[in-house]
């Protein structure tokens, strides 16, 4: 009875184990695609946007990198952040692609949670990126005079390194917490990458101190990053009020309206979809959200950046000047 029993357990034992490592590989549902033709149509549409942000965001960069002009901290900044859009579309959008493309809509366990680190990586970053940028024009509004010195190189590049050395320790905390969590039951995410909450509404382990970390460490980044943002728009708002001048407040405002519009689209969508209550969990409205925060502001970025930038506009005419008498030589 003893040897049978202890053969039972081991069988049990055996079955459980094997249960919990079944899983190789997920299925990612993607966007409501029933016909070829849908399929067809956001391949094409998804591919559009993914060479238009990744083109435009590499002009930028070219851009301000080649005209002196541009060598500022405001525009040091803006070319960070659209590495981060580079980095942050292209974790996402290639595997939507392919799905869309051959109809396999695979991708292995870690494969999956790569992805879902360097996204997380991307957001925690791009949060941060933008509320520095936000310091920035308080600096520059607020306190022109000692704005040399406050954004002085060493700070800026401080600055830059600090917020992805905490993107990547914030990701690090996330996924070595997920890597944890054993997925034994159903293997399909109703999403179109690697997010996660889905991963953790999938997992059939106790995801308990998943999401206090992740509740913890969103409300110390999200909400901590939007209130530094709030406060620094507060005192630049305070300050443009007090200007005489209409020529003045136009000017003042020209400088920090394009960087609150990113702002408002962005912690708006992220915040809504870490911050909130698990309970309040929504797979169909959560795929629209994400499209905001990871398909469309990284295209948004550099155009409305760069839309009524007269300094932007005068460096993209000389670079094009440059290109045209390179080929000219060249012939």
């Amino acid at each position: 009875m003893g040897s049978s029993g202890h053969v039972l357990n081991t069988s049990i034992n055996s079955i459980e184990i094997k249960n919990r490592t079944t899983i190789m590989e997920f299925i990612l549902v993607g966007l409501s695609a029933t016909t070829t033709y849908m399929q067809i149509f956001l391949f094409c549409l998804f591919i559009t946007i993914y060479v238009a942000a990744l083109s435009a965001n590499f002009i930028l960069i070219l851009t301000i990198w080649t005209f002196r002009k541009l060598h500022t901290p405001m525009y040091f900044f803006i070319v960070n952040l659209s590495l981060v859009n580079v980095f942050s579309i292209s974790v996402t959008i290639p595997k939507l692609l392919q799905s869309l493309f051959t109809g396999r809509k695979t991708i292995s366990f870690h494969g999956c949670l790569t992805q879902t680190y360097m996204f997380i990586w991307a957001v925690g970053t791009e949060l941060l990126h933008l509320s520095f940028m936000a310091f920035d024009r308080y600096a520059a509004i607020c306190h022109p005079f000692q704005y040399p010195m406050i954004m002085r190189k060493e700070v800026c590049f401080c600055i830059a390194i600090g917020v992805w050395v905490i993107g990547l320790v914030n990701t690090s905390t996330h996924s070595g917490l997920l890597s944890q969590l054993s997925f034994c039951n159903s293997n399909i995410i109703n999403h179109f990458f690697c997010d996660l909450p889905p991963l953790l509404h999938l997992s059939c382990s106790d995801p308990t101190v998943n999401v206090f970390v992740l509740s913890a460490s969103d409300w110390i980044l999200g909400v901590g990053c939007c209130g530094f943002t709030l406060t620094s728009y507060f005192f630049i708002i305070r300050t443009i009020c007090r200007i005489r001048s209409t020529e003045g407040k136009k000017k003042a405002f020209s400088t920090c309206s394009s960087h609150f519009i990113i702002v408002s689209i962005f912690y708006s969508s992220v915040i809504y979809t870490y911050i909130r209550p698990s309970s309040a969990y929504s797979p169909e409205q959560d795929k629209v959200v994400a499209l905001l925060y990871s398909v469309v502001t990284p295209l948004a970025n550099p155009v409305i950046y760069t839309l009524r930038n007269k300094d932007f506009k005068e460096g993209l005419k000389t670079l094009i000047g440059r290109i045209r008498l390179f080929s000219r030589l060249q012939y």
